[in-house]
């Protein structure tokens, strides 16, 4: 489902992206929630937060789930992820500077996710929250299938 890339440059620019945002929101990034950072980013499926416990290993003795969960959240609240409900697993951000309503592309085949923006979806979403009279705190959509590798 992805184009073919330098998959570390989404790594370094992820971390790089995540220090910019913290640095000027006075926020601590923290080795942990770097690391966790680079393992949501170190590929583009899909990851759950026990696998981040497993891969962190004992390297880091504070990482227990508790931790890894709340580093998930601080990169989930400051846009650096997202969480995909549907699978009770996170991907990386590829746009954090921007607050946006997102779908994900989610292949049932290769488990890959693509993350999309629409303006067209987005205002047709606030269009139908504004008519009736609801305010969303949080926008997921996931839509599940097979991309054109896995169709084939």
């Amino acid at each position: 489902m992805f184009e073919s890339h330098f998959h570390n440059e989404c790594i370094h620019s992820a971390l790089s992206n995540a220090e910019k945002i913290c640095m000027v929101k006075g926020l601590r990034l923290t080795d942990l929630r770097k690391r966790v950072l680079e393992l949501v980013w170190a590929s583009h499926g899909p990851v759950k937060a026990y696998d981040i416990l497993d891969k962190l290993g004992d390297k880091s003795a504070s990482a227990k789930p508790p931790t890894v969960y709340r580093s998930l959240d601080f990169l989930k609240e400051h846009g650096l992820v997202h969480k995909l409900n549907s699978l009770n697993a996170y991907v990386g951000c590829s746009h954090p500077h921007e607050r946006h309503v997102c779908y994900f592309l989610i292949c049932k085949g290769c488990h890959q996710v693509k993350e999309c923006c629409n303006r067209t979806l987005t205002k047709a979403i606030n269009s139908t929250s504004d008519e009736h009279h609801f305010r969303p705190s949080s926008i997921t959509l996931e839509i599940e299938g097979l991309c054109e590798h896995c169709s084939k």
